[in-house]
């Protein structure tokens, strides 16, 4: 048989028949979802603590020999509690026979503190108070018209502190200013001496703590068998810490945008496709039967050619 037989060599022709083949297979276009952070820590809940008034005092009596501490306080509380007392007592042994005596009487003396919606505050308020120490039953060591203080910590913001002093101030029967800038010291010979600091604030990233005053006290009355009273008393305290922040962990993966779950939009079959799709693509909904046609040509082609191949 006369004829020109042009042979495909091997390689070619797998390389084609392979393409083909393939053009056939539904193609999957895999997206990697990403993880969502829905998952949720709680942290520590915060706290709240405030007092109207709180004395570290040793008291030394006239012998000398004996020291006697007088550690009181007034409404005193901590979250989620409130409290309003206006007069405090106190008892101490070999001091005036061992009769009650008033530290502080005043018309308002309250504190608050709460913890809630993440957020912990804290609050005192003291007004028109007077306050005494042992061997000083007439003479205030110190008289004042209103002292307020507040401390709030609110879980992911900056804690705040104030303090404020209102009013005139009276301090072992001297009228004083405190001053904001410095402390102030008061001294009246025979009686003793007291320093004031006014307005105590500090704050870190999650606690906040005001003292509206503290007083250092030295004074040597020498009545009622006291010869000495030293230490320190602390004025409408408030302090807090906040709720620590809510932590986020990942749990599941995120949703995609236009809804579904996660990968759905993003993992279809090229048969599937909807026409606005294939638009883009350059593609057609006659793509699978055209991809079939090409394979029984292929195999047609093939058996042809080997056909031929056997008459030559």
């Amino acid at each position: 048989m006369n004829g020109t037989i042009f042979r495909m060599p091997a390689r070619r022709l797998g390389a084609v028949a392979a393409a083909t083949a393939l053009a056939a297979v539904p193609v999957v276009l895999a997206g990697a979802g990403s993880a969502a952070a829905t998952g949720v820590e709680g942290g520590e809940a915060g706290s709240a603590h405030a007092l109207v008034l709180r004395t570290g005092l040793d008291v030394s009596l006239a012998a000398k020999t004996v020291r006697v501490p007088l550690a009181v306080s007034l409404n005193e509380v901590s979250a989620p509690r409130s409290a309003e007392k206006t007069a405090l007592t106190a008892r101490l042994d070999g001091v005036d026979h061992g009769r009650p005596f008033s530290v502080l009487r005043a018309d308002v003396a309250s504190a608050k503190a709460t913890v809630s919606g993440g957020k912990a505050e804290a609050r005192t308020e003291l007004a028109h108070a007077r306050l005494h120490v042992p061997g000083l039953p007439l003479l205030s060591l110190i008289e004042l018209a209103q002292v307020t203080s507040t401390a709030t910590c609110e879980a992911g913001k900056a804690p705040v502190a104030s303090a404020n002093l209102l009013g005139p101030v009276t301090v072992l029967g001297k009228k004083v200013t405190v001053s904001a800038s410095g402390p102030t010291e008061v001294k009246v010979p025979g009686v003793g001496e007291v320093r004031l600091e006014l307005s105590k604030k500090e704050t870190t990233s999650r606690t906040a703590a005001a003292t509206a005053l503290e007083l250092t006290v030295s004074v040597n009355p020498l009545k009622l068998n006291v010869a000495e009273v030293e230490g320190t008393l602390s004025l409408a305290k408030a302090e807090c810490e906040a709720p620590a922040v809510e932590e986020r962990t990942a749990a599941e993966p995120a949703k995609p945008a236009g809804g579904g779950q996660a990968g759905e939009a993003d993992v279809r079959p090229q048969g599937e496709r909807t026409e606005e799709g294939l638009a883009e693509t350059g593609g057609g909904s006659m793509t699978p039967y055209l991809a079939g046609g090409s394979v029984l040509a292929l195999s047609a082609g093939g058996a042809a050619f080997a056909l031929a191949r056997r008459r030559g």
